[in-house]
């Protein structure tokens, strides 16, 4: 590939997180190989727009999570994975970048590579094939030339499940750190009311489902707790009224934040967390917030449990090899049993050391060297370009 020769690649994402992700790496290969030959075409929102993409249709037409959500789209679904293909063949690209969302975007790789074999594909964001549905690994070395891991153990379990070529690129909350992290050591406050962090997850059915028990649980604290507390939300914007009226029959009152700016500030002020299993755990994991993590799902889902492989759902647990946080999971979730696993994390006890002295770790498991997330998956993607094509 001659510096300066014309450059078309096309990324697609399916969702806001992998909007964000999507910009960052346009970012970054501009930054690697020229702005002036590089042109994007793709599937993406907002921050990707800003950096360039022209996406084919709106995110928001495919940006839809949980299987009930999922059924209820599907149509349109089927029609965008089938109106994507047909764009990225008749484009020609000379590469095509998939961004999570896999029930979406490995379907439009699975027929690109059908349809155009000589396009080189790469897959940022790996599904979680260590969780559950381990078969999906080999499966993908099929139409997956090489994919960019979020986490630090994912490269082994695709190489022990016989999945494509892996490179682990950092989670982009390494880049993050001073803004999620107190200026000091974060010490448990002594004088005043201890700070609690809720966060009841950033989708309707998570906030619906674990409002209630949390907020009973918190009744059940107030109880047997020796210090006050303050409890904070850190609501995404599209939740805040939901939130707002779940949290009215509290008997603790919340304060409920929005945005990033003091998402960010009561991470750094926390004494302790009650979350819903997701990425906000690795956030509070990375930040040293000692937590307790809930999660409940529909009846549809609870199936599907049994099928799930990974020693925890916590990912803070999982990067760290040992299972320090408490989960309560379906059944597990009652206000009962939050409350009594929270209760040891309002004071020094062996309970919350565990967790300090884990988190302790997770800079090292997670450290990438000097290169940002963005950067050394653009450079992954340089190299892939590098390699010669498929016939």
């Amino acid at each position: 590939m001659a510096d300066g020769t014309p450059l078309s690649i096309w990324i697609v994402s399916g969702e806001e997180s992998g909007d964000q992700l999507g910009a960052k790496l346009m970012r970054a290969l501009k930054a690697r190989l020229g702005a002036h030959r590089l042109t994007f075409g793709g599937v993406g929102g907002h921050a990707m727009a800003k950096e360039g993409l022209n996406s084919i249709f709106p995110l928001e037409d495919i940006a839809v999570m949980g299987i009930s959500a999922v059924i209820a789209r599907l149509p349109t679904v089927l029609k965008r994975i089938r109106f994507t293909v047909d764009a990225v063949a008749a484009a020609k690209p000379d590469m095509l970048v998939i961004i999570d969302s896999p029930d979406f975007t490995h379907r439009v790789a699975k027929a690109v590579r059908k349809r155009a074999p000589h396009i080189p594909i790469v897959d940022y964001v790996s599904p979680s094939v260590w969780a559950w549905r381990p078969g999906r690994a080999p499966k993908m070395r099929a139409y997956v030339d090489h994919l960019l891991a979020l986490l630090p153990f994912e490269p082994e379990a695709h190489r022990r499940l016989g999945g494509p070529p892996t490179t682990y690129v950092g989670h982009p909350l390494i880049e993050r750190l001073d803004e999620i992290r107190p200026a000091g050591a974060r010490m448990l406050s002594h004088d005043g009311s201890l700070k609690l962090l809720v966060l009841p997850g950033s989708r309707r059915s998570e906030v619906t489902r674990l409002m209630e028990p949390f907020g009973e649980a918190l009744a059940l604290l107030q109880g047997r707790s020796s210090r006050p507390f303050e409890v904070t939300i850190p609501a995404v914007p599209h939740l805040v009224e939901e939130i707002k009226a779940r949290a009215a029959s509290w008997s603790v009152k919340p304060r409920i934040v929005q945005g990033e700016v003091a998402k960010w500030a009561t991470f750094r002020e926390a004494d302790v967390a009650l979350a819903a299993s997701g990425t906000v755990t690795l956030e509070l994991g990375l930040s040293g917030v000692p937590m307790v993590v809930a999660y409940r799902v529909s009846k549809i889902e609870e199936v599907l449990k049994y099928l799930i492989k990974a020693p925890s759902i916590v990912l803070t647990n999982l990067v760290l090899g040992e299972n320090v946080i408490p989960e309560l999971i379906q059944w597990d979730c009652t206000p009962e049993k939050l409350a009594d696993s929270l209760l040891p994390l309002f004071s020094e006890t062996p309970e919350r050391r565990r967790q300090a002295e884990a988190f302790a770790k997770m800079d090292g498991l997670m450290r990438i060297g000097d290169e940002a997330p963005s950067e050394r998956a653009a450079r992954i993607v340089a190299e892939v370009l590098e390699q010669p094509h498929r016939a």
